[in-house]
């Protein structure tokens, strides 16, 4: 498992996820898509949605499990190398860290270049938020935002199902992922055939957030807000975040940093206000988006580190 992991890690480095490679999600998303039509073609009830959002929750996470199990098991059944490429490969799929890093960096060069409009540009490929009126510190809030909340969902949540249950498990929590991208809002819509994937994904992420909450304490001393000042923020800010997991990352990043994130956002125009994470002990610059890229990548190395250091652990153990 090591090699499998530490060659998946690598491989996304390399390829990350290009473009003529369609990815896992692009399939799940379009299977959650087709089962929400016929859902509502069947039933508009709360009740009805509610049912329905519990058992395409479990269909699509058991499926995507399934599938990928059964998959890896036959190619390790023809040849253990075929099994061990195929499970590298997967693996690489569930990761997002150069992803991460390459749609940070489409807005940190225009932004640096002092190409505002290009740099709002580039943010809208990866927030909801209305971007066309943002100034450069608001550019610099969304994509610090979106890179400490993505570490989780994209990093070390995977990771995490990766050591303890194989590809096959990551890939199952990316289709809770997915689930509650897509359908996990608390609004008319989707407030009842959402409910069971959000709840999903909020106990999907509790233990890998609070982990990476620890990984960002033994990051924090290379910081310019050190130990302390990520500690304290996260103690103070994180529980203010609407999310339960969400709001330990950002505020780590914002402790680390010694800024404020959160505030208010404009979707379509209209305001929305979030807790803010963090005392803006200094005003965001574009120098911050290379700051939490960094932050991202020693994270993703102590996860490899703890990760792997837990599993001879635990083989151990189980060997004595």
């Amino acid at each position: 498992m090591e090699m499998i992991v530490l060659s998946a890690v690598l491989l996304d480095l390399i390829m990350g996820d290009p473009r003529w490679l369609p990815h896992p999600v692009v399939y799940i998303g379009k299977t959650i898509a087709r089962a929400e039509g016929i859902i509502r073609s069947i039933t508009n009830t709360p009740a009805g949605l509610k049912m329905a959002g519990c058992i395409l929750v479990f269909a699509v996470v058991l499926g995507t499990y399934g599938f990928y199990w059964l998959m890896l098991w036959l190619a390790f059944k023809i040849s253990n190398w075929l099994g061990v490429l195929l499970s590298i490969f997967v693996l690489s799929q569930a990761i997002a860290v150069k992803s991460l890093y390459q749609h940070a960096m489409q807005v940190a060069v225009p932004l640096k270049a002092g190409d505002l409009n290009g740099a709002r540009q580039a943010l809208a490929m990866i927030v909801g938020r209305d971007t066309h009126i943002l100034d450069e510190s608001e550019i610099t809030r969304g994509v610090v935002e979106t890179v400490s909340e993505n570490t989780v969902d994209g990093i070390t949540a995977p990771l995490f199902y990766a050591f303890i249950g194989g590809p096959a498990l990551a890939m199952a929590y990316k289709a809770v992922n997915t689930l509650d991208s897509m359908i996990g809002y608390k609004d008319e819509r989707y407030l009842y055939l959402g409910w069971a994937g959000a709840r999903l994904d909020d106990l999907a992420n509790y233990l890998p957030a609070r982990i990476t909450g620890l990984l960002y304490l033994l990051a924090a001393p290379f910081t310019p807000g050190g130990l302390k000042g990520v500690w304290n923020t996260i103690i103070s800010y994180a529980r203010r975040h609407p999310s339960p997991n969400s709001g330990i990352p950002e505020a780590a990043v914002a402790g680390a940093l010694q800024v404020q994130l959160g505030g208010t956002n404009y979707y379509r125009g209209a305001p929305s206000y979030r807790a803010v994470m963090g005392e803006a002990k200094r005003p965001l610059e574009f120098k911050d988006i290379y700051r939490s890229i960094y932050i991202m990548f020693a994270v993703t190395a102590l996860t490899l580190v703890f990760g792997l250091l837990l599993l001879n652990i635990s083989r151990g153990i189980l060997l004595v």
